[in-house]
């Protein structure tokens, strides 16, 4: 099938799809005589599980982790559940940081007056040095 049938199927970008193939993530799709890429189902399958993997937080390098994982009969799923036991940490992390950014962001909103005169306690504190 062609690159615009597959982007379809999966919700992904033509352009997106050539990445994914041009940096080994998903299996070469072979060329016809036209010079035209073809795909067939195990594109998709491997396409949706990357997809998938992203909306869940998972980087590119990982995802392919996991497209190797699933590809691989001898697979234990410990493997698979540590993987994802390591992003939900990581997924933590970044909630804990995102609740310190909100809290310095409320705080220097609160600080400033908002008004029409020049002096901004928001700009004060983001070009203090040290």
């Amino acid at each position: 099938m062609s690159i615009s049938d597959v982007a379809k199927q999966t919700g992904l970008t033509a352009k997106t799809i050539r990445f994914y193939e041009s940096k080994g993530v998903i299996s070469a799709a072979p060329r016809g005589v036209n010079g035209y890429r073809y795909y067939n189902t195990e594109h998709i399958a491997e396409l949706l599980l990357i997809k998938r993997s992203r909306m869940i937080g998972f980087s590119l390098d990982e995802c392919q982790q996991l497209l190797a994982l699933s590809t691989n009969p001898d697979r234990q799923s410990r493997d698979v559940k540590q993987k994802a036991l390591q992003k939900l940490v990581e997924i933590d992390h970044k909630i804990e940081e995102l609740k310190q950014i909100k809290l310095t962001l409320a705080a220097l909103t609160e600080q400033c007056p908002g008004d029409k005169n020049s002096a901004c306690p928001i700009i004060d504190s983001l070009t203090k040095k040290g």
